[in-house]
């Protein structure tokens, strides 16, 4: 397993003795642990730095919110994203979070976990007859501290005992030992983010390799948990069209087509500010190198048919092998829709229909 030491741990003073921070004092080994005083955690000097030391501290404001990635101009599946940690001891090359936390780039994950999920059952219990799809892997990693602090334990109970959520716990790396022996009831769907093994070892340091990923989706599949992957993103290299079809059908050896949940795909996608922040630190120049054309909401992308091409070889391979999965695009207009998927859902139709497990 891909167990993440940070180089130090601060503790909130306020939060010393609640059972996040108690956790990951048992779990932190030799790693120093200090304490600072409330609501000012020491600041690191840089994004690379923020994601050695790890903050352990009270969150302010709100959990749940929408996924930031809709927009007018794409289909959105309504997805909800809960925040319970924020930053990533990962550092994938394309991450937006190196634009979207370069001023608050601290490794922190939450002491006050029990309000994040009285703002969920609330919004559960206040409508019954709607399906939640709920995420907590947009900030952060949903795995990769789960051996320091064990909120998965918390988690799955939690979303078991919820017959209209279904929590998605999405990943790179392939730490899910405290997964095993919850009863998740069919309401929780582990996923992993997924690349060729080539650009996984080339942009995603720190990361569960290709293999690692698959070998930890088996064990939680054999354990009773639903699947899912995210072919996102899918970068337009020479070698595309042999290293994602070969990819997604290791995948699918491995993987039962009845456990899985969905598969997404997207493109790269890079705003000006990332792309500048790339440059800046040095890393993925030969994404930069790519040829991308801005896109409806400003992010730079393949071109709109190339993008289509990949999507379609990729649903046509995933459909041969697994024709009942829930397939869907990320952040693509409905243009790109009509091509690959002979459709165009509405935002509502593509939330429900994810939620139900009903695919195209």
């Amino acid at each position: 397993m891909n167990r993440f030491a940070p180089d130090e741990v601060w503790i909130e003073r306020s939060e010393w003795d609640t059972a996040v921070a108690a956790t990951v004092r048992a779990r932190v080994g030799a790693a120093p642990v200090r304490v600072f005083d409330d609501g000012r955690p020491p600041e690191p000097p840089t994004f690379a730095d923020g994601k050695r030391r790890l903050i352990v501290q009270r969150h302010s404001g709100s959990f749940l919110r929408s996924c930031p990635a809709g927009t007018g101009k794409l289909v959105c599946c309504n997805y909800l994203v809960v925040n319970f940690a924020s930053n990533c001891p990962f550092d994938c090359s394309y991450c937006f979070l190196q634009e979207y936390l370069a001023n608050n780039p601290a490794l922190k994950v939450f002491t006050n976990v029990g309000d994040g999920l009285a703002e969920i059952d609330a919004v559960v219990r206040a409508h019954p007859e709607r399906t939640f799809r709920i995420g907590t892997g947009e900030l952060a990693d949903s795995l990769a501290l789960d051996p320091l602090t064990a909120l998965s334990r918390q988690l799955v109970p939690f979303a078991a005992a919820r017959p209209n959520l279904v929590l998605e716990l999405k990943t790179k790396s392939d730490c899910v030992d405290e997964l095993l022996g919850l009863e998740a009831n069919g309401r929780v769907v582990v996923s992993w983010s997924m690349n060729t093994p080539a650009i996984i070892q080339r942009h995603e340091p720190g990361t569960a390799s290709f293999s690692e990923r698959l070998a930890a989706a088996d064990r939680v599949q054999r354990a009773g948990y639903r699947v899912g992957f995210h072919f996102d993103p899918l970068v337009a290299g020479d070698d595309w069209e042999r290293e994602y079809p070969a990819a997604a059908e290791r995948l699918l050896a491995r993987v039962d087509a009845a456990a899985l949940a969905w598969i997404s795909f997207g493109s790269l996608r890079l705003s000006p500010r990332l792309a500048a922040i790339m440059r800046a630190r040095g890393t993925g120049r030969d994404l930069l190198a790519t040829e991308l054309v801005a896109g409806a909401d400003g992010k730079a992308r393949a071109w709109h048919g190339l993008r289509s091409r990949m999507y379609r070889t990729m649903v046509e391979k995933i459909r041969a092998r697994a024709p009942g999965v829930p397939i869907y695009l990320c952040m693509e207009p409905g243009s790109v829709w009509e091509r690959v998927m002979s459709e165009v859902p509405s935002d509502r139709m593509l939330g429900m229909r994810l939620a139900a497990g009903a695919g195209w």
